[in-house]
């Protein structure tokens, strides 16, 4: 289950010091420092180079990720190195086709350093390993799942319209990975700037398929995403009463219990810590 909200994710290129300046205090969870796709090839030292100023600086963001070049590039050790030495909170490796190859990053990053590890599924190999890259998780590193719909566009030629249907099976089938290994799992990102009514329908269908967030690739998108995959209140509340009922010490070791005319069950205890986790409250402080 996520410990921290993850409703939206925005990409920034990690050579362009001043969006990281504006990004310092905007309201997304989690900022992605990009080294890969939104860097140019003549700009991948620079980006490197500012990696180590642009976390010193700090972020309202709660969470800071790196995503690095893949080992098979030219510059992917370089980048990883960067990262690693920059201690983001997680470290995001593109076309990620198995477990398997995690496992030089995992090695480079080392056990202890509490750097996690984010995976994208951007190719059509992973598409079919979805289960084998989640399960990296139980090594430790792994933490979250990355859609990449971009690239999963080109690689399979689909034309995805509004509602993606060339990818919804996809979809279903990376949110039940990531939730197998008790993982997050993030969105691909909406292409259309100034469509704001398209990013909304999207975000609303992330949520029904269940995923924690949204990647984004511009600061205007943040405020729908936020409201999209915030719980409301009265979510809230129901989940707030379900905790406090498994809480009483007369249901300790119950595995289903009546509340609100419903019989609710634990996994339905899973569900009400995950709510609270996505608006941003702690399941164990009490209400105000």
């Amino acid at each position: 289950m996520i410990e921290r909200p993850m409703r939206s994710a925005l990409y920034l290129p990690a050579s362009n010091l001043r969006a990281i300046e504006k990004a310092r205090t905007l309201p997304c969870d989690v900022v992605i420092l990009d080294l890969e796709d939104a860097v140019g090839s003549e700009a991948k030292q620079v980006a490197r180079d500012q990696l180590a100023g642009a976390l010193g600086g700090g972020f309202a963001a709660p969470t800071v990720v790196i995503r690095v070049n893949g080992f098979d590039t030219e510059w992917g050790a370089a980048d990883l190195d960067a990262a690693v030495a920059a201690r983001p909170d997680a470290i995001l490796v593109p076309k990620v086709d198995s477990s398997a190859s995690l496992l030089p990053y995992e090695d480079r990053i080392g056990k202890g350093s509490g750097i996690a590890l984010w995976a994208m599924v951007e190719t059509a190999r992973s598409v079919f390993r979805l289960d084998d890259i989640a399960s990296a998780a139980e090594r430790g590193f792994l933490s979250c799942l990355v859609l990449g719909t971009n690239d999963l566009a080109k690689e399979s030629g689909a034309q995805p319209g509004l509602d993606r249907l060339p990818f919804q099976a996809l979809f279903g089938l990376a949110v039940m990975a990531a939730r197998a290994s008790g993982i997050a799992i993030l969105d691909g990102v909406f292409n259309a700037l100034d469509d704001a009514e398209g990013l909304a329908v999207q975000c609303r269908q992330a949520v029904e398929f269940g995923f924690d967030g949204k990647t984004l690739i511009h600061p205007r998108q943040i405020d729908t995403c936020n409201a999209a995959f915030t719980p409301d209140a009265e979510a809230v509340a129901a989940a707030r009463r379900i905790i406090a009922a498994f809480d009483a010490p007369e249901n300790t070791g119950k595995g289903a219990i009546r509340l609100d005319g419903k019989m609710v069950e634990r996994l339905h205890l899973v569900q009400a810590r995950r709510t609270l986790a996505m608006a941003g409250i702690d399941s164990a402080a009490p209400p105000r």
